[in-house]
């Protein structure tokens, strides 16, 4: 599983206005119901539920928001970029404001698992966190993403 198949380039978002975890994660509901065919309601219901669970954020201002969905047939990514860093309940206490969501099928839990622990990898990375948050726009953020997803050779 490759990057480049769980992120649309019209899943990506630079520039968002959202004044809490809730109002972030309800535009990437309605992201993702615009590429995806799915109602943003459901997923917003759904990474709620997630959320309830513990908070997603993973630290150095960064969340990874996920759920499983009926209606998918692959996992898909939706990227936003918070204007205003805003409060994730992240493992640092440190606000979010870079967010790639991770939505699944239902019937796929080890794919979902592996695109989640790569999706984590590749945000290790303070130079990437740094470049994406300078990025100009939708093109230059798929392009860091998808440049740092790649294996580099030993």
């Amino acid at each position: 599983m490759e990057l480049e198949d769980i992120l649309d380039p019209g899943a990506i978002a630079p520039r968002v206005n959202a004044a809490d975890k809730r109002q972030a994660l309800s535009v990437v509901a309605e992201i993702a119901g615009r590429q995806f065919g799915l109602k943003p309601s459901v997923v917003l219901n759904a990474l709620l539920r997630r959320e309830a669970k513990g908070s997603t954020g993973v630290g150095h201002g960064v969340a990874i928001p996920h759920a499983q969905l009926r209606g998918l047939d692959r996992m898909r990514g939706v990227f936003v970029r918070l204007d205003t860093p805003t409060d994730f309940g992240a493992v640092d206490d440190k606000p979010v404001d870079l967010v790639f969501a991770l939505l699944g099928p239902v019937e796929n839990e080890t794919g979902h698992l592996t695109a989640l622990a790569k999706v984590s990898r590749i945000f290790r990375a303070s130079d990437l966190r740094t470049q994406l948050r300078q990025a100009g726009g939708p093109d230059a953020i798929r392009a860091l993403l998808f440049q740092s997803a790649r294996p580099t050779a030993a």
